[in-house]
């Protein structure tokens, strides 16, 4: 799963740095912690090439009480509610990294080693607006211990054959995402040293 993710300056400035070439026009609105119904920046395809966009976060629930925040990647292309825009309506949310909660409420953030940007696998499609939803597979060894889900991390050199590649989208859909570093806010302390 992944309820809450973020986008620090650093970070703004790389997604800006990446996206410059497909869309001028982008300015990264938002930094800090994104939350379900904001709106964040996000890549999709238009006219067969990358392009940067904002969007808001969630797919309103047929009830309309509540959205549907994340589409289980295995699942997604079977499911009525994700499967044409998983199909046709691809995209990447850009983030520094994401949030996690174990069974004990402890809050963990999980970031890559490599890059200061990890890019998540996303689809939307129109409701009110334009609005997406995070794609989440099985927790790979370095999330599992916090929570058995994660989103679908994407490789750079994978953005495009997401987005335009419709041959590509059931093979990244079953893939193991790269293992992740994790933090938490807080050490825990022992009473007994």
């Amino acid at each position: 799963m992944c309820g809450q993710y973020y986008v620090d300056d650093e970070t703004a400035r790389e997604i800006e740095k990446i996206v410059r070439d497909l869309d001028r026009k982008l300015h990264v609105e938002r930094t800090g912690d994104i939350r379900p119904s904001q709106r964040a920046a996000v890549i999709k395809g238009e006219n067969k090439q990358l392009m940067a966009d904002c969007m808001a976060w969630g797919f309103p629930r047929f009830d309309g009480k509540e959205l549907l925040i994340n589409a289980r990647a295995e699942s997604a292309m079977e499911r009525k509610t994700f499967r044409n825009s998983v199909q046709h309506r691809r995209c990447i949310i850009p983030a520094k990294g994401f949030y996690e909660w174990d069974k004990s409420k402890e809050k963990f953030s999980f970031e890559r080693y490599d890059s200061p940007v990890l890019f998540m696998a996303g689809c939307y499609n129109q409701y009110d607006q334009d609005r997406f939803v995070i794609l989440t597979t099985d927790a790979n060894p370095s999330v599992s211990p916090v929570h058995d889900r994660m989103p679908l991390i994407l490789e750079p050199d994978e953005l495009e054959s997401w987005v335009l590649d419709d041959g590509a989208t059931e093979f990244i859909l079953h893939k193991t995402p790269v293992m992740l570093k994790s933090s938490t806010e807080y050490k825990q302390m022992s009473l007994f040293l």
